[in-house]
């Protein structure tokens, strides 16, 4: 893994720099107001309608507005002001609230009818359905009051955690290891796209290349988003050239690829994801797509796929085949690419462990704004605590042993595999199903039932991605003390702002509906597929054990540890292993062939054309296309929105 040739070309992006600055000033804070308050209404409303908000639109928007006002006072963003404004646009844009959205629906959702589970989904995660509050379609009233507050508290705690375990494994990976991290350039780099210099613009690329990729992006916004947007509310139907979100072609293809979901997905940003990531990654994809058509139709000629009948669509077919076989199939993969995971581990450590320093860790570079690795380790042994407490609170039927062994456990073990494949392969690892299969041990052997411990903050978490993130503070020179300022101020901007929005995007039009065309297409998919599992807690006979299958599981353990071992034997790239997992997980696959098509482009016609510096280019273009495509997406929310608030007010 560790010299595998194409990871060591995005290693070597990027290399730390030697002088770090806060980049926290006045700036960053007007920055997060104006994210907050003005952005983040169009992400919340693009999520419902297509699937996807407006984060780098909204955070390139930013700093360029924020760049052109210190040009005309004779000044310049550092780059360290535009990373810290990069970084706050993105917590300011999570919009905590909008999960409220979704509680609603589910309550109300034909899924929670069908499984028989609207009265057990407890009050604290929303109002049961004989409230007004459904009727008024508000958050502002008494019985939201609860979940409103466990949100706000389990938020709070959230955001002091992420400087617990995660920064003190980085400081472990990064400073006591030197791990390289090859993905980590990657995103530095598009973070990156604008800091540049007046005079670097005259003749430097990033410019330039961010210009191209927002342009492209306008173009192919205003025939997605923004003419439907416009038509919908001029005409009784939008004008859609380009379905949303993908054109549906399961029934056309069903006598000759039964119980495969067909279809194609139309979203250009797709094909310059491809460039960006792996190669390999990719075209694994690719073959666990082509495997998944080739074993469907067998598999439901044999009758293991039997759920699945004619005159299905991508819904419908995903989750029949979740159903009969996929999830069994996944959980075995997952586990077999975690055991791999696991077995690099210990083998890297044996052979590395003799030339570690750990002093290292006892050590503070003030420069870089370390915290104190104690303070590290005290915040996450107080957030962990923190989230056993509320659960106990919440669930006082559950067996509280499982919340200790799941915070001060499980999470460091696979947060420390997790950091270190992150460092060497750029790869995420979790084992699958711990925490669900836990809690079916509690039902079965301590005699819980109910579903509300699904709800709770339970204190499972995988830190390793965390320190990544901390590997891209340093690459662009930032300096930690300057990310703490920035979460004290977005906080409060983030609470207040998602709370406000979520309220008025209900108010505007029930949530999921034709207005929302997204939430309507896929939510019910997600509902299903979220309640068949918190069956399992429940009394009598669950789905969920009618859907699991031990031997399909053990075919997956299997099936994952075979082709890593074959295809190691092979000398292939390690990033191919994960891309056929990823294509094998049945996942709605109809944006693949795009992403395969960015892949192929970068590969064969831009990295022969640019050479090694096309790997700086992509990311920058993606960054790029994302802004062109936000701002449409944008002035199309704010039309939307002016035009229905018109409407409501006449009436």
């Amino acid at each position: 893994m560790y010299d595998d040739k194409e990871l060591k070309e995005y290693r070597d992006l990027m290399k730390p720099p030697e002088h770090f600055e806060e980049g926290f000033d006045w700036k960053t804070v007007i920055g997060a107001i104006f994210i907050g308050f003005l952005m983040m209404p169009g992400s919340m409303y693009l999520q419902l309608v297509i699937g996807q908000g407006i984060g780098p639109a909204a955070r390139w928007v930013t700093i360029i507005l924020f760049a052109e006002i210190a040009k005309r006072s004779y000044s310049e963003l550092k780059q360290q002001e535009i990373f810290l404004l990069y970084y706050m646009a993105g917590a300011a844009l999570a919009s905590p609230f909008q999960g409220l959205l979704w509680n609603q629906y589910l309550v109300q959702s034909d899924a929670a009818r069908m499984l028989g589970l609207t009265e057990f989904i407890p009050h604290w995660v929303a109002p049961g359905l004989d409230s007004a509050a459904y009727l008024e379609r508000t958050f502002m009233h008494r019985d939201w009051l609860i979940p409103i507050l466990l949100l706000v508290g389990a938020q709070l705690v959230q955001r002091i955690d992420h400087f617990g375990l995660g920064y003190s494994l980085y400081r472990l990976t990064s400073d006591v290891e030197k791990l390289p991290f090859p993905m980590a350039p990657v995103g530095a780099l598009g973070t990156m796209a604008l800091a540049e210099s007046t005079d670097e613009r005259k003749s430097g690329w990033k410019w330039r290349v961010f210009s191209i990729g927002g342009m492209i992006g306008l173009a192919f916004g205003f025939f997605y988003v923004l003419l439907p947007a416009l038509s919908g509310l001029l005409f009784q139907e939008p004008i859609r050239l380009i379905p949303i979100p993908w054109i549906e072609l399961t029934r056309h293809t069903e006598d000759v690829l039964p119980a495969v979901a067909t279809g194609f997905q139309f979203d250009l940003g797709l094909v310059f994801i491809g460039m960006v990531l792996p190669f390999w990654a990719v075209i694994g994809g690719l073959v666990g797509l082509i495997i998944t058509i080739i074993a469907n139709p067998i598999l439901y000629t044999h009758g293991v796929l039997h759920r699945w009948h004619p005159g299905m669509e991508t819904v419908e077919t995903v989750f029949a085949n979740n159903f009969d076989f996929y999830m069994s199939f996944g959980i075995g993969l997952g586990l077999g690419i975690a055991i791999i995971g696991v077995w690099y581990v210990v083998k890297s450590l044996r052979s590395a462990s003799g030339g570690m320093d750990f002093s290292v860790l006892l050590k503070t570079n003030k420069n870089r704004g370390d915290i104190n690795i104690w303070v590290s380790l005290g915040i996450y042994v107080a957030s962990t605590l923190a989230y056993i407490l509320m659960c106990v609170w919440l669930v006082p039927s559950f067996p509280w042993i499982f919340f200790v062994l799941y915070g001060f456990i499980y999470t460091p073990v696979v947060s420390y595999i997790t950091a270190r494949m992150e460092g060497v392969a750029g790869q995420f690892i979790s084992l699958p199903m711990v925490r669900e299969f836990s809690f079916i041990a509690g039902a079965k052997f301590f005699g819980y039932q109910g579903i509300e411990i699904w709800y709770a903050p339970i204190p499972i978490h995988n830190y390793g991605e965390a320190t990544v993130q901390f590997r891209q503070i340093e690459l662009t020179g930032t300096s930690l003390r300057g990310i703490i300022k920035a979460e004290m101020i977005v906080f409060p901007v983030v609470m207040i702002a998602s709370l406000l929005f979520s309220q008025f995007l209900w108010r505007l039009a029930p949530i999921p509906s034709p207005q929302y065309p997204f939430a309507q297409e896929l939510w019910h998919l997600q509902a299903l597929n979220t309640l068949l599992m918190q069956t399992s807690t429940l009394e009598g006979n669950s789905l969920f054990f009618e859907a699991l299958s031990g031997p399909i599981v053990c075919a997956g353990i299997g099936l994952g540890l075979v082709m890593y071992t074959t295809l190691n034997l092979l000398g292939m790239p390690v990033l191919l292993v994960y891309g056929v997992v990823r294509g094998l997980g049945q996942s709605t696959p109809h944006g693949l062939v795009l992403e395969v098509l960015g892949a192929l482009l970068g590969r064969f016609y831009f990295l022969k054309k640019y050479g090694a510096q096309w790997r700086h280019y992509a990311p920058v273009l993606l960054a790029g296309f994302s802004c062109g495509m936000g701002l449409t997406g944008m002035f199309a929310m704010g039309c939307t929105l002016i035009m229905k608030s018109l409407g409501r007010l006449a009436y």
